[in-house]
């Protein structure tokens, strides 16, 4: 298995080795059984593990030095550009050392190794207004040749260069760590996720029944709520082995006696809040919408807590919770949703929040740790369980929904493995032992067949 590996892999099989090449051509064969009533998911995915340095980078910081960090962006067909990864924040320094980090080459540049790679370096400020440093482009190709003269990168500042005569750089960034290995294992359906969705309720969306309220239920297309839920959830149902799914509200008034609820079940049944299927949870999230009255506030924590709890429960990897919360505004118990998110942090659980509608999401920002971790009455969360997007980032300008879907789903749900493997690895949940050919298992009903390709040093 691999070396610090912590997801319960069985080894299935191994290709041989090719020798210095980015290009090899596997020969070895491996037989799988077919069974044609069931869906078998064969997966292939280039991981890369890479660290990088930086020297003599600009000082921005007036009592200090520069607390530098990278932004990683794929280059698109359309000439723009997509963040794919951030490294995290070295504080007071301009010779930082980042920590080794492992990403999917698909996500990096798509499959193409030559296709470019900006890298974004900043200066990290509290209040988010983060200094730029400067910028560099390179490829995966030339990544990959690790550490070596062509590596080194001149970090180089646009405004800076056409102001001064005599400008050179802002910094050099290296490589200094890369490599790859070849694997064949089958994952048994051993890790169980469980997926939980909660609804903004809230009297800010407007009036269900006006075609401006963002939860309209337009009979010729879905409002952003359903497209959001639509998007994540059949992405993520594929690994949710029954298909019931936990629904929830939050912010509404109930029938009959108007009682304001912040974790009601949309199946209308308090002992029994699942869904069959995704299409369950949209037609209960309707029927919600004609029942109950919008009114607030927007209080996050309770649905976390409810989620949570069910969540400390199964500790030993065989499960993992996802809760997905659809949004329209502010956080109204951020205390709370903090102390919420911190307890959470150390359960086998990851929070997507989307935030819909042309609200300002500033204050959600706090939640999504990627660059400071959130903390409540002075304990940090122990890992990054939280990842925010508002969904007008991924909307597409020609109106196409499935595009805009399908943007959406890849984003948010990018960060789930990594934080499942983070749980699995700070509680010392190892990978079964290997075994050899003649141990092998065969592939029974609900087993999942992934061929993965993983950097290792």
């Amino acid at each position: 298995l691999l070396n610090g590996s912590v997801y319960p892999k069985i080894i299935f099989g191994r290709t041989e080795v090719i020798d210095n090449t980015l290009n090899p051509n596997f020969v070895r064969k491996f037989f799988l059984d077919f069974f044609f009533e069931e869906k078998q998911n064969l997966r292939f995915d280039d991981i890369a593990t890479m660290q990088l340095c930086a020297n003599k980078l600009d000082k921005k910081d007036f009592f200090g030095k520069s607390d530098p960090f990278l932004v990683f962006y794929r280059s698109n067909e359309d000439g723009t550009f997509t963040i794919c990864h951030k490294t995290e924040v070295v504080k007071n320094t301009l010779n930082p050392v980042w920590q080794p980090f492992t990403i999917a080459v698909r996500a990096l540049c798509n499959g193409d190794y030559d296709r470019t790679v900006k890298v974004d370096v900043y200066d990290w400020d509290r209040d988010g207004s983060h200094d730029f440093i400067g910028e560099f482009t390179t490829s995966y190709r030339d990544f990959s040749r690790g550490q070596n003269q062509f590596n080194v990168y001149e970090v180089l500042n646009p405004k800076k260069k056409g102001k001064k005569k005599k400008y050179t750089n802002s910094g050099t960034v290296s490589t200094f760590l890369i490599s790859a290995f070849y694997l064949f294992y089958v994952l048994p359906n051993r890790t169980q996720l469980n997926f939980t969705v909660a609804i903004d309720f809230t009297a800010s969306n407007g009036n269900p029944s006006q075609p401006t309220s963002l939860h309209y239920m337009n009979p010729y297309q879905m409002n952003a709520y359903a497209m959001a839920l639509k998007a994540v959830g059949e992405i993520i149902q594929d690994y949710d082995s029954d298909k019931l799914f936990p629904a929830y509200g939050f912010g509404a008034k109930l029938p009959p006696d108007g009682k304001i609820s912040h974790a009601f079940p949309l199946s209308g049944d308090n002992e029994n809040p699942n869904c069959v299927g995704i299409e369950g949870v949209l037609e209960a999230y309707f029927q919600s919408l004609r029942t109950v009255q919008l009114y607030g506030p927007t209080n996050f924590s309770p649905v976390i807590n409810q989620v949570a709890r069910s969540a400390q429960d199964v500790t030993d990897g065989s499960q993992y919770f996802v809760l997905l919360m659809i949004t329209d505004g502010v956080i109204s118990d951020m205390v709370q949703t903090k102390e919420a998110v911190v307890n959470a942090a150390a359960l086998p659980m990851s929070i997507i929040i989307v935030g819909v509608g042309p609200a300002k999401f500033d204050a959600m920002e706090e939640l999504d740790g990627d660059e400071v971790r959130v903390s409540s009455r002075g304990r940090f969360a122990e890992r990054d369980i939280v990842q925010f997007v508002p969904f007008r980032d991924y909307m597409d300008q020609s109106g196409n929904q499935v595009l805009s879907m399908a943007r959406l789903a890849k984003d948010v749900l990018a960060e789930i493995p990594e934080q499942l493997l983070g749980f699995m690895k700070t509680r010392g949940i190892e990978p079964r032992p290997a075994l050899s050919s003649s141990e092998l298992p065969e592939l029974h009903s609900g087993s999942e067949v992934y061929i993965h390709s993983i950097s290792i040093c």
